[in-house]
């Protein structure tokens, strides 16, 4: 015979576990890069910039450059580039729409990422009702975060994982901006 209180503590059990599955897949889909790509547009939007680059220390001849319209697109690109003395003379000048377009034109073929962060605000795996999607190419492989798995041929697994991927590799670009702009 089940008690009141067995009876209440079985309800509350299956209460919570019912919980914690419906929390995995939000929890799966939070993004490293939604605080830095905050910091990165505060920090751009106080400094009145546009345009920012950094060399990044990860690779040789590697950098990052970022386009910001403000309240509404980041676009970020990392890439090697062959003749690493041009871009860091352009970096000590200021010139950061320089370094964003040699990237984006003249880069080492197959070192390119480029990601398209519509709302400034970070990857999502999943947008929102009528919100836009994020985009990422790295090389020709090239994925957009709406979340339809069926027109883009993925499981639920493959595109939570390319997700993570993309979401960690801009994670870092981001912070590669942002720590030149805190110089």
């Amino acid at each position: 015979m089940i008690t009141h209180s067995r009876r209440l503590w079985l309800v509350t059990a299956a209460g919570l576990a019912m919980l914690a599955s419906s929390v995995g897949p939000a929890h799966a889909q939070d993004s490293k890069s939604t605080p830095l790509a905050k910091e990165l547009t505060q920090l751009m939007d106080q400094q009145k910039l546009t345009t920012v680059a950094a060399k990044d220390s990860q690779g040789e001849g590697q950098y990052v450059a970022a386009m910001y319209f403000p309240g509404s697109q980041l676009l970020v690109v990392s890439a090697r580039y062959s003749v690493p003395v041009l871009l860091d003379a352009k970096l000590n000048e200021g010139k950061y729409m320089d370094v964003y377009i040699d990237l984006n034109s003249a880069s080492v073929a197959g070192t390119k990422v480029f990601v398209s962060d519509l709302m400034a605000d970070g990857l999502k795996a999943r947008p929102g009702d009528e919100e836009p999607f994020d985009t990422f190419e790295a090389g020709t492989q090239q994925i957009s975060f709406d979340h339809n798995l069926k027109a883009q041929n993925l499981t639920e697994d493959e595109y939570m994982k390319r997700f993570a991927d993309a979401d960690t590799r801009y994670a870092h670009m981001l912070s590669v901006l942002v720590n030149r702009l805190k110089k």
